[in-house]
């Protein structure tokens, strides 16, 4: 026997639909290695792309803050 959580149903008492919607789902298509490897690289240059912006609103951001400083500082 499998334990389970104190909120959960056993798995038997779920009804299970009678007719499943195939036009919903995308049929699978193999991939080459070509294909797998774009992909990757098209997600890597997302990725880049937004910690570029994330790093200039960070840079923006401590310009700010040493500008603030500098103000303190004359003080």
């Amino acid at each position: 026997m499998t334990a389970q959580k104190q909120g959960e149903a056993p798995a038997s008492s779920k009804p299970q639909p009678s007719h499943v919607a195939t036009s919903a789902r995308k049929s699978w298509i193999r991939r080459g290695p070509v294909e797998i490897v774009l992909e990757q690289i098209g997600k890597q240059e997302r990725k880049v792309n937004e910690m570029r912006e994330d790093l200039k609103k960070e840079e923006r951001e401590l310009q700010k803050l040493q500008q603030a400083k500098k103000v303190l500082e004359a003080v």
